[in-house]
């Protein structure tokens, strides 16, 4: 059975860590990693429900993994803080 690999940041200390809850964060850490981005636009990319990202991106905001910048729509982009992505590159 293959183990599911999810974004070091998407663990989070306040909230219990459940796998669907872990496979949302990192599917919206992912995308904001490439791109900051709309929560419309993450639900679009991340084939989910609007509430499931918009309360997933409350979490990650409250630890300060993510902020929201502007005025609505809200644009999401990663803050930096948090564990980094281990790279095979030397």
């Amino acid at each position: 059975m293959q183990r599911e690999i999810y974004h070091p940041n998407a663990c989070l200390t306040r909230v219990k860590n459940v796998s669907r809850g872990l496979k949302a964060r990192t599917e919206i850490l992912n995308i904001l990693e490439k791109h900051s981005a709309g929560a419309s636009d993450i639900v679009k990319e991340a084939n989910m429900h609007y509430e499931v990202a918009m309360h997933h991106l409350k979490l990650l905001r409250s630890e300060g993994i993510v902020e929201r910048k502007g005025r609505r729509p809200y644009v999401w982009s990663v803050t930096g803080l948090g564990q980094k992505r281990l790279t095979g590159a030397s």
